[in-house]
């Protein structure tokens, strides 16, 4: 793929987690997020995105989000569980992007707040009618889902460099 292929960037904040006892990376879902997680999978569908590949942090409640999601999907992505997408700064997820092989036309993470929502922010230099404003004023509830677009190569992606084109909740 060229230096202007057009991409895409999807970001999925996890599903409503338990509190618990346990680690903060171990929390499972609750029962709330066992029932959004397929709706986001769904809305993933409608989007029409065919995903090359599949970021999803190493926590429970985001692998617990992906499983549940991709059911909803009719092509499965590669999926690379990523430790560092857990609790990574707007830099570090920036910088993870960057890793991404040109081959991929388009990329899904599933990640954490406030790093979904910063990233999206970031990225987005321009959005298409109200979506920044939308998401903005929702501040990127769990399983929410965001749509960057960009033209250029995954180590070009900095602030800036896209459009926002769609933003959803399962609430909204």
């Amino acid at each position: 793929m060229s230096a202007d292929t057009p991409r895409r960037i999807v970001l999925l904040r996890h599903a409503k987690a338990e509190w618990s006892d346990g680690t903060d990376h171990d929390r499972p879902l609750a029962e709330r997020g066992r029932h959004d997680a397929p709706a986001a999978g769904q809305k993933l569908a409608q989007t029409g995105i065919t995903f090359d590949l599949a970021l999803c942090s190493s926590a429970a409640r985001t692998r617990e989000t992906w499983k549940l999601a991709v059911q909803e999907l009719p092509h499965r992505p590669k999926t690379t569980y990523e430790e560092r997408l857990y609790e990574a700064s707007l830099g570090e997820l920036i910088a993870l992007v960057n890793e991404t092989s040109d081959d991929v036309k388009n990329l899904l993470v599933i990640g954490h707040n406030p790093g979904m929502q910063a990233v999206a922010d970031a990225l987005a230099g321009s959005a298409q009618g109200e979506v920044l404003a939308r998401m903005n004023r929702s501040g990127f509830p769990t399983s929410g889902l965001a749509v960057v677009s960009f033209t250029g190569s995954w180590k070009s992606v900095e602030h800036g460099v896209g459009t926002l084109l769609d933003f959803w909740t399962p609430h909204s």
